[in-house]
């Protein structure tokens, strides 16, 4: 009964805290930490002890999934390569630059053990980015943070593993009973973890895509989808994958697919679901670590005269941290900078016109000859039907691609990278729950100083919330990112946008096509009105030809959303753009349904 009352209290908290967030200008994970320390502090107040194993397999892989699923991925495929960049290459320098710090400042400790204490320091958090979400700053800059702060927890958590297990065969104390898993180097390792995570999240995403479809239920399905990261997650740990990658994949496969094989209560019911559920989640998870500080400040005033030491080594692995992050993300805006984006534009222009001249060749009539030689052509054209028809499917291919990398390169000049980008990138780089629950993993027999490392990772990690989230709002208004011109250019977006579907209402109209539900064709006089995705019908029509505007309604929204998942692989438009349209066809065809529903 005192848990279920603790629960209760626990979600009646962070429901306010999230209330009255915005009207105090505080993020609300920063209140959450706050209310957990004052908490925790009181001396009738004992925090049980928390598993790790529940955070790292019952909290993170929904959390992880959620983001996936709402990850912008047209963006995110634009800037992969900087996003794999600060998801591996930097994990790896921050952890090696932190574990020489750590042999200088801790006297005795295991070589490896400081690697795996620099490795569990090095991945920002996917929960600590919500607090950037809400600043308005650049859309580029917050999927980049997003995807690193989804991908580099393969890293962290697989260097991780490999250190603790070279600590384990240096001491002779490994308990899984075979030393050559425990000398597998950490490249491999990775590569095999993310190789398995890629290949079973995409088979459970698409799995769920396909099940999904055929259930139908919408309740129903979304239990179904409850279970998805879990499902990704605990055979891609049983195979030695990353199971967290793994809920990431299934979450982009998943978000992906959701506009061609859910129904629109199933998309809405989804959103409004995981929205909830990732409210609850981070909000405990923040309470989690304001509880918590009391029993681990209590640990090192026992076994390490003060919290002195641990404060002071924290200070300054933070420090070297934001240095490291710094240098990185300064190279990396410098490189972005220096990219001849005129030079790939031309190229592709040229390449384009290359195509076109092709196209145009192969098209033309032939020339002259004889009766008999004209003939052969056309016999020798026959057998060709077949490589022609290949050749211009690559030739509209190769079209594609190029119009993507031209739309790319607009995205790039629309939204370039400079300093101000990269402050932020720095400073939105916070520490979180994977800090505090993978420091929870390092063994007591390894690790003698067990309670001095997991009070620096906790030290660390709400230092960086405090200092960075705190002071991050400040940062963004000195830096002026953001504003009115952005948002006139997603209106514009969005206007064009909504020409192009009605362009589809209206080619569907013209067509002639549309059926009904249930097969069978519009009347005439109903096909000569106007479409549009807002058409009513007349009020002094009849039951049967008002429910016929209703089904014509329907089948133009059916055409319109067709439209809108062919331009989805393009790149000409946003994935905010896409969405935003998708859900407005989405409103439309529910609020048809409902109408249709009390009609009959």
């Amino acid at each position: 009964m005192e848990a279920l009352v603790l629960v209760l209290l626990g979600m009646i908290v962070i429901a306010v805290a999230t209330a009255i967030a915005p009207r105090i200008n505080i993020a609300g994970p920063l209140i959450l930490v706050l209310v957990g320390i004052g908490v925790g502090l009181l001396p009738f107040v004992t925090v049980p002890e928390i598993d790790p194993e529940w955070i790292l397999v019952g909290v993170l892989p929904p959390l992880l999934y959620s983001a996936a699923v709402a990850l912008p991925a047209i963006e995110f495929r634009r800037d992969f390569g900087p996003i794999a960049g600060l998801s591996f290459l930097l994990v790896i320098v921050s952890s090696i630059v932190l574990a020489i710090f750590f042999v200088m400042v801790i006297p005795g400790i295991n070589p490896a053990i400081a690697v795996a204490l620099g490795a569990i320091l090095s991945p920002t958090d996917a929960v600590a980015t919500s607090i950037v979400k809400r600043l308005g700053v650049s859309r580029r800059v917050v999927t980049m943070l997003e995807g690193e702060s989804l991908l580099n927890d393969a890293t962290a958590l697989v260097l991780l593993r490999t250190m603790i297990a070279a600590a384990a065969l240096a001491l002779g104390t490994s308990s899984t009973g075979d030393d050559s898993e425990l000398g597998v180097g950490f490249l491999p390792a990775f590569v095999w973890g993310v190789l398995v995570a890629v290949v079973v999240g995409g088979i459970v995403g698409y799995l769920h895509l396909r099940l999904r479809a055929l259930i139908g239920h919408s309740a129903a399905t979304t239990a179904v989808g409850f279970t998805v990261p879990f499902i990704a997650y605990i055979p891609t740990e049983q195979l030695g994958g990353s199971g967290l990658v793994a809920a990431v994949v299934a979450g982009i496969v998943t978000g992906q697919g959701a506009a061609r094989w859910f129904t629109p209560d199933q998309r809405m019911s989804d959103e409004h679901n995981w929205r909830t559920i990732e409210l609850v989640l981070e909000g405990a998870v923040f309470l989690v670590m304001g509880l918590e500080l009391k029993e681990i400040v209590e640990g090192n005033l026992e076994d390490h005269d003060g919290i002195g030491t641990g404060l002071g080594i924290a200070i300054g692995a933070l420090a070297l941290i934001l240095i490291v992050r710094g240098a990185y993300v300064a190279v990396l805006v410098w490189a972005q900078s220096r990219r001849a984006r005129g030079r790939q534009r031309q190229r592709l222009e040229e390449l384009s016109e290359r195509i076109d001249d092709v196209a145009a060749g192969r098209v033309q009539p032939p020339e002259g000859g004889g009766r008999g030689r004209r003939a052969r052509r056309e016999r020798r054209r026959e057998r060709r039907v077949g490589d022609e028809a290949h050749k211009q499917r690559r030739i509209d291919s190769m079209r594609g691609r190029i119009s993507r990398a031209l739309s790319d390169l607009n995205y790039y000049e629309a939204s370039p990278l400079g300093w101000k980008h990269g402050v932020i990138i720095v400073w939105a780089g916070m520490r979180g729950v994977v800090t505090l629950a993978a420091a929870q993993t390092l063994p007591r027999d390894e690790t003698p100083d067990r309670e001095l490392l997991i009070f620096i990772a906790f030290a660390v990690a709400v230092g960086s919330l405090m200092l960075q989230g705190f002071t991050l709002p400040w940062v963004v208004k000195i830096l002026r990112l953001g504003g009115s011109s952005a948002e006139s250019l997603d209106r514009a977006e969005q206007s064009a946008l909504d020409d192009e579907l009605r362009e589809a209402a209206a080619a569907a109209l013209a067509s002639e096509k549309l059926r009904r539900r249930d097969g069978t064709p519009f009347p005439d006089e109903m096909l000569e009105l106007v479409g549009a995705r807002m058409l009513e019908p007349p009020d002094d029509e009849t039951s049967t030809k008002a429910q016929d505007a209703l089904e014509l309604r329907l089948a133009l929204i059916e055409a319109m959303r067709m439209r809108l998942t062919a331009v989805s692989s393009g790149g000409a438009y946003s994935t905010a753009a896409l969405r935003h349209a998708l859900a407005e066809l989405d409103a439309d065809q529910l609020s048809l349904e409902l109408r249709l529903g009390d009609d009959d």
